[in-house]
């Protein structure tokens, strides 16, 4: 008899062990991502700054902000021709935009004709990143910069491959790179897919378990979204508006089950048929949408295809890309520089240089 309260006083003691360790909060723990083993706490985050916000929205929409009018209400006020700034649904709380303007390094470190990734060693890529984040600071004072690596995890093919899908996915540790040297810039990871013809359906499972990471954010190209059935390359691809949402409801759900801030998801566009049904897209509580206008050429190109594809069409936050090649070539007298992108309508909150 004895023996047997033994045992089951033994038991007892084995499920308070397990209580405490695994259901109280006498203990707290750390969460880790598998994907990249890097550790992340997940504290509380301060409610969002309405006011703030909306005010930022009106400087980057050149908005003169009034005395006795406040933000919001300047924001949320309809004037003939002004379609800037946008009033969209508020973020959750620990939204990047437009509180810092990200600045990110793109291409894939497989190529050196992709972008500035695939051209620099890490040491070089890092300082090189960490020096364009303090010109770029200095242009704006009063919108702190956050380095970005945008890594190109599917990339377009001109050759179909074993599933006729014309593109090449990444392996993991090739993304685990991006991780981190954004680790090292105190950044973000941005993960971009050309999907030629395969889906966004089909493609955003398998980088989920990137994407439910907090500093991960995704990009989406319809130059290579090939739904004419072209090979990449040959023709320029499109998304509508519902892939857009698509994707946005994907990464709000995310955002949603991990408990995470919310997700920038970036949309590339230098055409009007790149994108389709503007006006139907819809930014989320979890999920800031940018379009970002990524055409090369000359100072005056580069600057009207800006208020031919961007301006005119507001959906939530813009951006630009910058070349270090292309936008140099004859008879371009440069890049353009900070002062002329922050004096686009609306300035950009995103700046990418390829």
């Amino acid at each position: 008899m004895t023996r047997k309260i033994q045992i089951a006083a033994l038991g007892v003691a084995a499920l308070v062990a397990v209580y405490v360790l695994f259901f109280s909060n006498i203990f707290a723990f750390e969460y880790r991502s598998e994907a990249a083993d890097l550790i992340r706490k997940f504290s509380p985050l301060p409610a969002l700054n309405t006011v703030d916000y909306d005010r930022r929205l009106l400087l980057l929409a050149h908005v003169q902000l009034s005395t006795t009018t406040s933000p919001s209400a300047q924001v949320a006020s309809s004037r003939p021709g002004r379609l800037w700034p946008v009033k969209a649904v508020y973020p959750r709380t620990g939204a990047i935009l437009p509180f810092k303007r990200i600045l990110a390094f793109y291409g894939n470190f497989y190529s050196r004709n992709m972008g500035v990734l695939g051209e620099h060693p890490d040491d070089e890529l890092v300082k090189k990143l960490e020096s364009e984040a303090l010109v770029w600071a200095a242009a704006d004072p009063t919108t702190p910069v956050l380095p970005a690596i945008q890594y190109i995890a599917v990339v377009a093919q001109g050759t179909a491959g074993r599933e006729g899908k014309y593109i090449l996915r990444m392996p993991d540790e090739e993304i685990d790179h991006a991780l981190a040297l954004a680790e090292q810039v105190h950044g973000i990871v941005i993960l971009d897919l050309q999907v030629g013809l395969s889906t966004l359906a089909y493609e955003l499972p398998m980088l989920e378990k990137y994407l439910s990471l907090p500093q991960v954010h995704l990009a989406i190209d319809p130059e290579f979204s090939m739904k004419s059935g072209n090979r990449p390359g040959t023709v320029i691809g499109t998304y509508d508006a519902t892939d857009i949402n698509y994707a946005a409801r994907y990464l709000a759900e995310l955002v949603r089950e991990h408990e995470l801030p919310p997700k920038v998801l970036l949309v590339h566009r230098f055409t009007q048929h790149m994108v389709t049904n503007y006006q139907n897209i819809r930014p989320l509580p979890e999920v800031q949408i940018i379009m970002d206008m990524d055409g090369w050429g000359t100072q005056a190109k580069k600057k009207g295809t800006y208020q031919r594809v961007i301006t005119p069409e507001p959906v939530q936050f813009a951006g630009i890309k910058l070349f270090y090649k292309n936008d140099r070539k004859p008879p371009s007298t440069g890049l353009l520089t900070p002062s002329q992108v922050l004096s686009l309508m609306p300035a950009p909150i995103y700046i990418q240089y390829q």
